[in-house]
This record gives structure tokens, sequence and C-alpha cells, in this order.
């Protein structure tokens, strides 16, 4: 039996891709992490017939790679996690207290970011969480802006498409509501529908980016479980960009594992993650 070909990155060419996911990305990649990225590295140089990692190195920062292999490049040094309601207490305090303020002040209609949004079950989520208020509430309306530095999720969220494993946490009323069931080669696949498909507006953003300033203002941002990638510094620096996109009295949405603390920023806590920006301020 012939073993596949193996490709091994060295130290040098380790080095210099991991101060460009650092730079780039901000993810921090220390010498413990080198195996996991030569193994999701891996098919990529298989698929551009390189000979090396080397070849990958000088393919990569080549000024055809920076065009065509860097969206494939971040595709596969990037992680992406989810599932359909996690931290449910989020949508809860959504529900229960964040829409009916807005609507109780007369704001009508709100504008929803998910910055991280992976393989689209954030933004689903809040789809499903918003259209059943705007049921009950005359007048209603919304938006949702979902971003991911990935294009392969991102591609994932614009099919809409998950397995029996991905939609089981999804009550069955909504399951019923809101996806379309069909066959599978592995079994059933639940499909969004099309109407809440089209409630969210997908992008491709960086969060390392130096400005904010091409996007819209929102409401509310759900920036959950992707700063704990980032350094300290970095984390402050995308949650003051973050609060340039935020209206005044908006609320920012972080994951329960990550902590603003000793962060000299215009919010205050409202709820477990949940923050609300005082006044005009932007940080």
């Amino acid at each position: 039996m012939v073993m596949p070909l193996r490709f091994e990155l060295d130290g040098k060419c380790f080095t210099r891709l991991s101060n460009y996911i650092d730079s780039t990305l901000g993810i921090k990649m220390p010498d413990t992490k080198r195996i996991m990225l030569e193994s999701r590295l891996q098919k990529r140089i298989k698929a551009l017939s390189l000979g090396s990692f080397d070849d990958y190195c000088e393919y990569l920062f080549s000024s055809l790679g920076q065009k065509t292999e860097l969206p494939e490049f971040f595709n596969a040094v990037t992680t992406n996690k989810t599932d359909f309601y996690r931290e449910i207490s989020h949508f809860q305090f959504l529900e229960q207290k964040v829409l009916p303020g807005y609507y109780s002040r007369g704001q009508k209609q709100v504008k929803i970011w998910s910055c991280a949004c992976s393989s689209g079950e954030e933004p689903y989520t809040l789809a499903f969480v918003l259209d059943q208020f705007r049921q009950k509430h005359a007048g209603f309306s919304f938006s949702i802006e979902a971003t991911d530095i990935s294009t392969k999720v991102l591609g994932k969220a614009r099919d809409g498409v998950y397995g029996e494993d991905r939609v089981q946490v999804v009550p069955a009323a909504v399951l019923k509501q809101y996806f379309t069931q069909v066959s599978g080669d592995k079994g059933p696949l639940y499909t969004v529908k099309p109407e809440i498909r089209r409630m969210v507006k997908l992008d491709r953003f960086n969060l390392m980016n130096k400005t904010f300033s091409n996007r819209p203002m929102f409401d509310i941002i759900f920036c959950r479980n992707v700063l704990i990638y980032f350094s300290r510094e970095r984390q402050q620096m995308i949650i003051k960009n973050l609060l340039t996109r935020l209206q005044p009295d908006g609320y920012l949405f972080l994951g329960h594992s990550e902590s603003m603390a000793g962060m000299n920023l215009n919010l205050r806590a409202v709820d477990s993650a949940v923050y609300q920006k005082q006044g005009g301020g932007q940080g």
C-alpha cells in the first residue's frame, strides 16, 4: 500500500507563515501549533501541485498568490465552530429585554451585525428570533449583516444547509417554521428557507482591519467567541473599532468566556457578556 505524500513544515517557513497569520489575522501561532498548521496546509500544497512548503511560501507571498491563494490560506488556518442558539441566554435577553425596549421607545427598526458569523448558525438564529418578534409587533422591521474572514464558511452560510446533528438544538416549532427537510447521502439535511436566508446579508470582513469606516451603523453587534484568538491589545483595538459602528445606547454581545476587565471603554454591563454603549462616545 502506497502511503500518501506528506510535506514537512520546517522552522524557517513556519516562522514566516506564523508571523503573517499574526499580522494579518491577529491569531497567535506559536511553535506548539506547527503540526496543526502543517496538517491544514497539506491539501493546499497538493491542490497546487507544489513540491514543498518552501514552494508554497514563495507562491503565497507572490503577487499572484496574494490575489488567488490568500482566501484559501485564510480558510485553512482559521477555526470555525458555532451552533444554533449558542449561549442561548443572549437570545433570550435579546428577545425579552433589548427588542421590547427599542419597540416601547418608538424605534421599530433595528440593525444587527454578526461580525464572526462562521457557517451561519448565529445570524440565522438571530433571524428566527427577530422574525418571531416582528410577527407579534406591528410595524417592526430589522436587517442583519453577517461577516467572516473565511470565504469557505460564508459559502456554507449562503447555502444554509445543515446536517441533522447541527439542528438538534433547534426547537421543534422553529425547525418546522424555518427549515425544509431534504434527503442527503448520509441522512436528512435541513435547509434554511429562502425567505429567511434573504434576511441575512453575508459579506467577507477582517476584524483586523485598521478602520471599520466602510461599515454602516448598527443598533446591536454580536462579536462572540472570536476575541479569544487575539492578544489583549488587539481585543481592545477591535472592540474600540466596533464601538465606532455602534449607535449610542446600542448593545454589544461578547462570548461568555471573553472579558473586558481592565479596558477603559464607554460601556456598561447589562447582562452576562452583554454591554451597552454609553451616550454618544465611541470608545
